[in-house]
């Protein structure tokens, strides 16, 4: 039989290393549908996933790129079906992943006519993938295949391959040695780079002169921990690490002070703001009014991506390269700084540890947010995986969870898309199917798509090495993030928009054949997580929270302020409960400063 350009294809994927693949199948990727059919008859070395929508299928593909390093792959059919990925692929565009999409199309005898589901995909897809090319004939299948893998790994972004369904069941041509025609091969370039020594001297004379050095580190140096805490213990720097860049530096070494920002802490803000000297490793940290004060610090920037060299501060030295290959090499160039700076900010992190603890031990109507994610910090095995959604699970994320040296937390970072914590949590365990995974999702978030997720995880949970698979749901009855963003910018939380509608997640879990928890008492998070964590099978634990506590920022503005004033008194349903609340945080961060108790 004949090998047909689905087949071609499937193979090549295979060659380049890529087994795990997300899809969902349709007409217009029909051709390629039936190739793996009879691929995986044949024992073929890949898994195709198919979980609910197209969508997912992007999210989970743009996860297995964080948490494996490789090229995440997603399949769909055209038309509506490509539409559905494009949240995912901005996804990843958004967070580097390198991502390969295989996108079907309509028969090219029709482009241009109209045709049912027919779209313009190269014009759809520009602005979200590094590459995009519609498959012309069948000789060109292995130059359009090979090339969107590589600019995927390369410039660590999505990749489009667009498949027309007549080019899909064609026979394949092998590329002729004539005019117009390219072959080309699979491996890709060494991204193992170091600037050369005169810009190594450079940076490490701007970072010597430094006395108060901070370290700003991002997703770019997951792998560089042991590299990332050499530069800091030479520098005698405080280290800061974005939400994507978390799991870099382990939450127990003092002076790492977790995040920057709206969901970080004081003890970074004020970092940053005393500081006389930058380092950023890694990271495009988007948000300039916590960055230190033009002029006030010296900077110096190490990225794999030139194009994000300068944009967020004015930096002195840029080093092109990769975080673990570039920080080695840098550190025989560096002084042996004193510590007293670094020691500093880590009393300072001490203290803001305990506040943070106490504010999320206050009182709340039924179950304090703060409090669930305090726990779960403690619950967590050494190498779980941790995902969080956008919106208030992001905050208390942000606030509350410290990664150890083996565990990995993720989430959508520069396009904080909501629902997309479920689609990485289950990636996250085809990735790693022997960690516990721990998906952080508020009730919102589950009702738009979350609780399809937990189909997929009905159908595979058994082929896993370990059935640990929680799905944290904070069940507020609240789209809460966005209620308390209305409140900043001074308008009344509105029922109509934000209210969630009850449900019973847990009974929901028991109707999939998965277990189901219910916490409706402070008291019982603890044991939950016990029984959760030793469970036999995935587990939704469904947790009754306060919509009402606030997550207050380590500096709110005074805008800020004003807003959530202004919205109160225009008559906020929620006025009396969101004003106790947010008096009992303030005094439980108040008490905590003044070395008092809960019991004083």
């Amino acid at each position: 039989m004949a090998t047909s350009v689905s087949d071609f294809i499937i193979d090549r994927l295979i060659e380049w290393g890529l087994h795990q693949w997300y899809g969902y199948p349709g007409d217009g990727i029909g051709g390629f549908d039936g190739a793996m059919g009879r691929a995986q008859r044949d024992g073929k070395d890949f898994r195709y996933v198919r979980p609910t929508h197209e969508e997912e299928a992007a999210f989970m593909a743009t996860a297995h790129a964080k948490f494996t390093g490789d090229v995440g792959v997603c399949i769909s059919t055209s038309g509506p079906g490509a539409i559905h990925l494009m949240n995912g692929l901005y996804d990843a565009k958004g967070d580097n992943a390198p991502v390969v999409a295989i996108v079907g199309q309509q028969a090219r005898v029709s482009l241009g006519t109209e045709f049912q589901q027919e779209i313009n995909l190269e014009r759809m897809f520009a602005d979200a993938a590094v590459f995009v090319q519609p498959v012309a004939t069948p000789m060109h299948a292995q130059l359009v295949l090979d090339k969107a893998v590589r600019m995927a790994k390369a410039y660590r972004g999505p990749a489009v391959v667009v498949l027309p369904a007549d080019i899909q069941t064609m026979d394949m041509e092998e590329p002729t040695v004539d005019h117009f025609v390219s072959r080309s091969g699979i491996g890709f370039a060494e991204d193992r780079l170091r600037p050369d020594d005169d810009a190594l001297a450079r940076a490490a004379q701007v970072l010597n002169d430094g006395e108060k050095v901070a370290m700003l580190v991002g997703q770019g140096a997951i792998g560089a921990t042991d590299e990332v805490l050499a530069v800091a213990d030479r520098l005698g720097a405080g280290v800061i690490t974005t939400l994507l860049g978390k799991q870099v530096v382990p939450g127990d070494v003092p002076y790492h002070t977790q995040q920057l920002g709206l969901l970080g802490s004081r003890p970074s803000y004020d970092m940053i703001q005393k500081c006389d000297t930058l380092l950023m490793v890694g990271t495009n940290y988007p948000y300039g009014e916590f960055m230190p004060p033009t002029g006030q610090a010296r900077a110096v920037q190490i990225d794999l991506s030139p194009r994000h060299f300068g944009i967020r501060y004015p930096t002195e030295v840029n080093l092109w390269g990769d975080a673990l290959t570039t920080l080695a090499a840098l550190v025989p160039h560096l002084d042996q700084h004193n510590t007293e700076w670094q020691q500093k900010i880590a009393s300072q992190q001490q203290d803001w540890t305990k506040e943070n603890t106490r504010v999320a031990e206050t009182e709340a109507d039924p179950i304090n947010p703060r409090g669930v994610y305090v726990s779960l910090n403690k619950k967590l095995p050494d190498n779980a995986i941790i995902t969080a959604d956008a919106g208030s699970t992001a905050d208390w994320y942000g606030f509350h969870i410290e990664l150890g040296r083996n565990q990995m937390g993720n989430l959508s970072g520069r396009m904080a898309s909501m629902l997309a914590a479920m689609p990485y949590a289950i990636a996250g365990k085809f990735a790693h199917p022997e960690r516990p995974v721990v998906c952080t999702i508020g009730d919102g978030a589950f009702q738009t798509l979350g609780m399809n997720g937990m189909l997929t995880v009905k159908r595979h949970w058994k082929e896993w090495a370990s059935p640990s698979f929680i799905v944290l749901i904070i069940n507020n009855g609240d789209l809460n993030q966005v209620s308390w963003e209305m409140r900043e910018a001074g308008d009344p939380r509105w029922d109509t928009a934000q209210m969630v509608e009850p449900m019973d997640y847990a009974g929901y879990a028991q109707m999939l054949g998965l277990k189901g928890i219910r916490v409706e008492r402070p008291d019982d998070i603890g044991p939950a997580f016990d029984e959760a964590f030793g469970a036999d099978r995935p587990v939704i634990l469904d947790v009754r929270c306060d919509r009402n506590t606030p997550p207050l920022p380590a500096h709110i503005a005074v805008a800020q302020a004003q807003g959530l004033a202004e919205s109160l008194l225009s008559g906020d349903p929620e006025m009396g409960r969101v004003v106790n609340q947010s008096s009992r945080a303030a005094a439980a961060r108040l008490f905590a400063r003044m070395g008092l108790t809960n019991d004083d």
